[in-house]
């Protein structure tokens, strides 16, 4: 392809490709696999210019944006992707291309619009105002000067030229195009023309053997300069764009604190924590409720039978563990407790000490990091003090150079000077050479043919008794018809050697083992069936067995909860228990109505003298104490004589066990009352 075409369908990938939908990668090696038919000189050149173009988009699109603002009426937004395609091979591939390759491309496009951007973008002018300004915006100023401005303003004088030729082009096509001259064409006579004298009849040559043809090899340039090249594209790139996230991401592992928008998700989630927490819960919603009605069985799968199995399996091997702790003398969990808290706080110190290390870690990497950028700054500062003196060593090796050059030219003028003069001399000399050398080439010439002749002869020879062989043999006859004995062997003298036979045999008697080995397998299955489906029916005995002892145990506990229920309510039936409450509510009303008075005299106290104040409250409130000791005293009293009461009566109904149970209940049910009134 030509430099037009390649131009053409970098352009077309730039429209085609969709930033916010696409991989750039996918969407290169999609490309890739369709380029397959171009060489991989023209892949590379497109993958590479579309690559790079949108890896540098924000400063491309600088430059063609400011374009658009200056040139933007007499230009059409079609052509924005080529004008990027020029820019970027004017800014990252001007040194590598070389200004010929440059020019060639730039002629073959359009000459007007070139010559329109490459006069703006090398303008002394827009390049150190505009432009300058606008890239310093996304890099740093160094930088831009460094990597971009100074290469540019050293290409303005060769680009300079470039644009002289392309005015002059686009000056010569303005011209109207002269006609072309007609020259007058000689015609030969119109002679009769001679008969032809016949032909002698031509020698038999002797074909020679076919010489190999020269590898494909030979011409064509090695591939391992193409993948060099490649490589070392690849790991500029690289290092460019490490070099690029080392500059925008530099100094970030040594910030102790965190961003405004980590404190704030910690501090949701604190809060949406606290809010779960009901610590001042007062009532519940009841436990649900353990026994439904109308529950319809559930199929157990192999899996649930197993499972259930080994969690009840689990269970009953913990409870024994814990008899047998007891019974051993075992310590309470209590202990469990205190170590789960010391290791809880244990670990607790090593996660300090770790983002204590991590922090200092990050300073110390820090100050590698600022070392490591210095020493960087002085090799490079040593590197390009090494360039500029291997640079003019260079100068003076090619002054030298150019000066040997000049007199080695001055001599060789000197000798044609003196040559011009001995031209006659030289001129018979330089005839009787071209003679004797005339006369050496025909001798040996014909000492070549007359060899050349000779091996055809040979071979010619050498063909007509190899065919007079090849028909010898073919007019012998073929017996076509073979017999076949299946015991015999095949003569091959080989040690696995068997006849037809032996082979039918040995494949029989391999069938057989094959066949028995299945039965043996399917024998196998089967029994490995049978003791799973034992072993399911013994889990789901042990399951049903489980089930129902669960199933007792809630009965018996939602018996014992409905007794409870009942003497609850029978012993707040009772008449000397409310009678209690009423003196608890009246108790009540009258600390409230203590307090409401206290209030007022502390209210009047205000103006007396702070240390009168802090005795008279002292005194209230020892009398305060001493009053709600009584009360709670004569509440006391009142109330075991009423259990006791209540425990009699109930008595001369019930078992001596269901008595018990009564009054182990009862009591902690009036104790909580009676704390909640007081």
């Amino acid at each position: 392809m030509n430099y037009k075409e390649l131009v053409n369908e970098v352009t077309r990938l730039l429209d085609e490709f969709q930033e916010d939908k696409q991989c750039i990668d996918s969407f290169t090696e999609d490309t890739a696999k369709d380029l397959k038919n171009l060489s991989s000189s023209d892949q590379k050149f497109i993958i590479d210019t579309f690559y790079g173009c949108i890896m540098h988009k924000k400063l491309l699109d600088v430059v063609v944006n400011i374009f658009y603002n200056h040139h933007g009426k007499k230009l059409f937004r079609v052509d924005r992707n080529l004008f990027i395609v020029v820019c970027y091979l004017a800014m990252f591939c001007l040194d590598d291309l070389g200004l010929d390759n440059f020019s060639r491309i730039i002629k073959s496009l359009d000459i007007s619009k070139m010559h329109k951007f490459l006069s703006f973008f090398f303008n002394i002018s827009n390049l150190t105002t505009h432009i300058q300004r606008e890239w310093s915006h996304i890099y740093d100023a160094v930088v831009v000067d460094k990597n971009w401005i100074t290469p540019l303003l050293r290409w303005c004088i060769e680009i300079e030229v470039l644009l002289d030729q392309l005015a002059k082009k686009m000056g010569r096509g303005n011209l109207p195009k002269k006609s072309p001259r007609k020259n007058t064409k000689p015609r030969e006579f119109d002679l009769t023309q001679p008969k032809a004298r016949p032909l002698p009849a031509p020698e038999v040559i002797p074909q020679q053997d076919k010489s190999k043809p020269v590898p494909t090899t030979t011409h064509r340039s090695p591939k391992e300069p193409e993948i060099l090249d490649d490589m070392k594209q690849r790991n500029r790139q690289k290092a460019l764009q490490i070099l690029n996230d080392a500059n925008s991401q530099q100094f970030r592992c040594a910030n102790p604190q965190k961003s405004e928008k980590t404190q704030n998700v910690i501090s949701q989630i604190l809060q949406s924590h606290d809010a779960e927490l009901q610590f001042d819960k007062l009532y519940t919603s009841g436990s649900p409720a353990t026994q439904k009605i109308n529950s319809l069985p559930v199929r157990l799968n192999t899996t649930a039978i197993l499972r259930e199995g080994v969690l009840y399996n689990r269970l009953l091997e913990e409870e024994l563990q814990r008899l047998e702790r007891l019974s051993q003398g075992a310590s309470e969990p209590s202990a469990f407790l205190q170590w789960q808290k010391e290791m809880k706080e244990k670990d607790l110190q090593e996660e300090l000490a770790e983002l204590e290390r991590r922090r200092l870690e990050g300073r110390i990497s820090h100050e590698e990091a600022v070392l490591a950028r210095e020493r960087v700054l002085e090799h490079n500062h040593h590197k390009a003090q090494q360039t500029k003196e291997e640079t003019a060593e260079l100068m003076r090796k090619y002054a030298e150079k150019r000066l040997k050059e000049e007199k080695e030219m001055r001599e060789l003028v000197q000798q044609v000077a003196d040559g011009h003069k001995n031209s006659k001399a030289a001129k018979a000399k330089l005839h009787e050479i071209k003679q004797r050398i005339v006369k050496e080439v025909s001798e040996h010439s014909r000492e070549l043919l007359s060899q050349a002749l000779e091996e055809a002869q040979v071979e010619l020879s050498r063909k007509m008794e190899l065919i007079r062989q090849i028909r010898a043999f073919e007019s012998v006859p073929l017996v076509r018809q073979k017999f076949v004995d299946d015991t015999e062997t095949a003569g091959h003298d080989l040690l696995c050697e068997m006849s037809l036979a032996e082979l039918r045999e040995r494949l029989a008697l391999l069938r057989e083992f094959e066949q028995s080995e299945l039965e043996d397998r399917r024998q196998r299955i089967f029994q490995e069936k049978q003791l799973k489906e034992q072993l399911l029916l013994e889990q789901l005995d042990n399951i049903a067995l489980r089930r129902s002892l669960a199933e007792q145990a809630v009965l018996r506990s939602q018996e014992e909860k409905r007794m409870r229920n009942e003497l609850r309510e029978a012993v707040s039936r009772d008449e000397r228990v409310l009678t209690l409450q009423k003196t608890l509510e009246q108790k009540q009303q009258e600390r409230q109505k203590r307090k409401t008075e206290k209030n007022s005299m502390k209210k009047n106290e205000q103006v007396l003298p702070l240390t009168v104040k802090t005795t008279l409250n002292k005194k209230q409130q020892v009398l305060d104490e001493q009053h709600w000791q009584e009360l709670e005293r004569n509440l006391e009293q009142q109330i075991y004589g009423t259990l006791q009461q209540s425990s009699k009566k109930n008595g001369a109904g019930q078992n001596h066990r269901s008595s018990n149970t009564g009054l182990v209940d009862v009591t902690p049910i009036i104790w909580e009352e009676m704390q909640i009134y007081c």
